[in-house]
Order: C-alpha cells, then structure tokens, then sequence
C-alpha cells in the first residue's frame, strides 16, 4: 500500500464511505478499535478547537474513523485539519503496528512567513514536537509540508496574494499493555499543532526555542 498520507488526497481527501458509526457493526468491531474511537470521542481540547466527526475512507484499512477540526478565534477560521485513525487487526507491515494515524493540517499565512526558506523543517518540526511534548511514543513517521501562493489577475487582481501552508503526515502510535494506543493524547497532540500553525501561543509553559506563527486578524490598519 502507498503511504497513507498519499492516498488520503485521493477524491474528496479519500472519504468515500459513509458517516456510520464504527461501532454499529456490533461484535464484528475490534474492542480495542472501539475503545481507541471512545478515547477520542472523550477527549477534552482547548476551548479555539472545533470538533466534528467525518465521513472516514473505507479503502485504506479494515477500520477507520475520521475528525475534522478548526483553530476558530473571533469568528475567523485559522486553521483547519483532517486526522483520520486507521486499524487493521492483522497488522500492517509498512505501520509496523495494528493502528495508524493520518492527518492533514494547513492554514493560510502571510506571503513573507511563506517565503522563509526554513518554514517546512520548522512546521515538520512542529508536527514531532507536539507529539514528543505528550511524552507520546510513535514510529514510521512520514509525511509531506507543501507550501502554495495564489497571485490574482484580471477581475480580482485587487486581492492581495494568499499563500498556505498544508502539513500531511501519519505515524504509527505506540499501543498499550491492552493492545490501545493512548489516541486521545494524540488527538490532543495534534489540536497542539494545529494552535502552532494557527499562530496561537501555546496553552502552557513550553520551552523558549518554540517558534509560532503570527497571528492572522486580517487587514492591519495603515
């Protein structure tokens, strides 16, 4: 199988099946997929975060559930982001491991911040730091940052330039002495990326060589 970042652009972001409940199977559900779907489902986030379950891809793994979110301040959208929790109870070669999680994070930003020839090491880093900074354990990490500017002509050539920033990225969780990787540290981990991109500062004491966005409030006054 191709890395599961990749096939998570596929169609509408590889959601090609529907919004059931992952646990409407009844016993037919792996225990520890329901409990790892139940940690998430209970997790408590910082009050930007925005959380809405999402229609999961059907083709990338026995059992999926899916989380969309958004980073909203003020009524404005900083950022938004996709984290999908795969499962394969037989196990996966390329995880090295029974549960893989998928994400996709971006958020748009100011033309000179996306011009800074280190922004993708610095976002990747944002990505393994927040991860680490839980004490969460993971491995086969891989994954993409792709940075985008738009340039308007003609009828909306009074726009000014946009760019974006877009992190895709999975790793394996580390799973417990029952068999459930710890998925609401995850999650937790990953709404910390997405305040970091979003330019937010962090909710607690972090180290000072931690780096964050400006933050976007639009237009600023002459």
């Amino acid at each position: 199988m191709a890395a599961a970042q990749e096939q998570l652009s596929d169609g509408a972001d590889g959601t090609d099946g529907s919004e059931e409940d992952p646990r409407d199977a009844g016993d037919v559900t792996p225990a520890a997929f329901r409990a790892a779907v139940d940690a998430l489902r209970g997790a408590r986030l910082r009050p930007e975060i925005e959380v809405d379950p999402a229609r999961p891809p059907r083709r990338l793994a026995p059992y999926a559930y899916a989380l969309e979110a958004a980073v909203v301040e003020n009524d404005e959208d900083l950022a938004d982001g996709r984290l999908v929790l795969l499962h394969d109870p037989a196990g996966h070669d390329a995880w090295k491991g029974t549960f893989r999680l998928v994400t996709l994070v971006r958020a748009e930003l100011e033309p000179e911040m996306a011009a800074d020839p280190l922004l993708p090491e610095v976002c990747w880093s944002w990505l393994t730091g927040a991860l680490q900074g839980r004490g969460l354990s993971y491995g086969e990490s891989s994954g993409t940052v792709t940075r985008a500017g738009s340039h308007y002509f003609g009828g909306l050539a009074e726009r000014p330039p946009a760019s974006q920033i877009e992190i895709r990225a999975s790793w394996t969780p580390r799973e417990g002495l029952n068999g459930v990787p710890d998925t609401a540290a995850h999650l937790a981990a990953w709404c910390d990326l997405l305040c970091q991109i979003a330019g937010l500062p962090p909710a607690g004491p972090t180290d000072a060589s931690v780096v964050c966005l400006p933050q976007r409030r639009g237009p600023q006054a002459p």
